[in-house]
């Protein structure tokens, strides 16, 4: 027997003997219950109670930026942590009355929050300027330099194979 086909053929028999062995008599019966699990009934979103208690969310919202100067408003730096507990206070009310969210009650809310505190946060239009010539120069040819290098590099290789291989 060739050595190329004894090693194929003990290769075969240890791949034979490690899926015995990795299988070790158990079948996907042994560990999960092969029955069909019934859906779970989902409750109805109770909106009326939703619109009362993320009502509560929003005066929350509104007494914690009382206490933020309306200057600093449009800075989401100042504001950050009270608008992710108005968020979550929303998001955890909709799942409490098993609601999805968002939903078109909070997002209703949201929008008349944005209205009534960020309505003149507007951003100057920004204006796009063109980098330097000499950054914009740079930028170009080295891709071009570096696609020319392995087109050579391709070519020489190509060329030496006899050699490298």
């Amino acid at each position: 027997m060739d050595t190329n086909e004894f090693a194929v053929l003990k290769l075969f028999v240890v791949g034979i003997l490690v899926n015995a062995w990795m299988m070790g008599g158990s079948s996907a019966t042994d560990s999960f219950n092969i029955e069909p699990t019934p859906p779970q009934p989902r409750k109805a979103c109770n909106e009326s109670r939703l619109q009362w208690e993320v009502e509560v969310c929003c005066e929350d919202f509104k007494r914690d930026m009382a206490h933020i100067d309306p200057q600093y408003w449009c800075n989401l730096t100042h504001f950050i942590s009270e608008y992710h507990l108005f968020t979550l206070c929303t998001e955890t009310k909709s799942q409490t009355f098993h609601c999805y969210y968002p939903n078109p009650l909070v997002e209703s809310l949201m929008i008349r929050i944005h209205k009534h505190f960020f309505s003149n946060c507007t951003m100057e239009q920004v204006v796009w300027v063109d980098p330097p010539d000499d950054t914009l120069t740079i930028l170009i040819l080295i891709p071009v330099f570096l696609t020319l290098a392995m087109i050579a590099l391709v070519v020489w290789c190509s060329k030496r194979s006899d050699i490298l291989a």
